[in-house]
């Protein structure tokens, strides 16, 4: 189990993640659904280990161990990595040596193909440059087929729509799919209600809090309507708190 337990960030006095708690279970799909800005990237970084993204409180948990302290490196190790929003460019770097990290992941170029054909492109990206040469789409398209190739526990898919087309949310569905029938844990983040559905539970993030967890289906639901196009996250905050706290006094 992943968990993030009381986390606090801030930059530059701005608080950016305030009180975040969230559990991830082995082998299940999630989804961080919210508008941007909300502090959803600002989740996968910290998760991913990144150095900016340390918490000044709070922590990060691995089956009960306390990673907080490990490095991006540390935590690939442990087996969880990120697809990042901003895809790579690599300069004298084939698609295929990308994918297999030149040489280091032992696989064939049929596993390779496999991949990238999961992620919507032909074999013949295998001898592209990844480059400029590329447009974003086919970028973010080999970006998702290295996270195939790499077999990790925890895979993060940041805004894995970002840069693709509207016609590929099925690509998309079909890789978070082919990824948890291996066993693979797997958060998605996105403020897209119609990719928060193909996931097994969900998290509503708001001014870098969680603001409603459960049932996808539910929470897409309430993110389209109460979130969509909000200007006033705080005010939304403060409705729910008022809401539940009727409940538990009628309780």
């Amino acid at each position: 189990m992943l968990e993030l337990r009381n986390v606090n960030l801030s930059f530059e006095k701005k608080r950016i993640l305030n009180d975040l708690n969230m559990k991830f279970d082995d082998g299940k799909r999630y989804v961080v659904l919210g508008n941007n800005g909300t502090g959803k990237s600002t989740i996968a970084n910290l998760i991913m280990g990144v150095e900016k993204y340390k918490p000044q409180r709070g922590s990060v948990y691995l089956n009960g161990k306390n990673i907080t302290s490990l490095g991006v490196y540390e935590r690939s190790k442990l087996g969880i990595t990120v697809a990042f929003q901003e895809s790579v460019r690599f300069e004298g770097i084939t698609t295929f040596n990308y994918l297999t990290l030149g040489g280091k992941i032992k696989a064939s170029y049929s596993d390779a193909k496999r991949a990238l054909e999961l992620a919507g492109l032909n074999s013949e990206y295998l001898k592209r440059r990844v480059d400029d040469s590329l447009s974003g789409g086919e970028r973010k398209r080999i970006e998702l087929a290295s996270v195939l190739m790499l077999k990790m526990r925890y895979v993060i898919l940041d805004e894995p729509d970002s840069g693709i087309d509207m016609m590929s949310l099925d690509t998309i569905s079909r890789i978070i799919d082919t990824l948890n029938s291996k066993g693979t844990t797997v958060i998605t983040i996105t403020h897209r209600e119609e990719i928060a559905k193909n996931s097994d539970y969900a998290y509503l993030i708001c001014s870098g809090t969680v603001l409603k967890e459960g049932p996808p289906t539910d929470i897409a639901a309430y993110y389209k309507k109460m979130c969509d196009r909000c200007d006033h996250p705080n005010e939304i905050i403060e409705s729910v708190k008022e809401l539940e706290h009727r409940k538990g006094v009628r309780a």
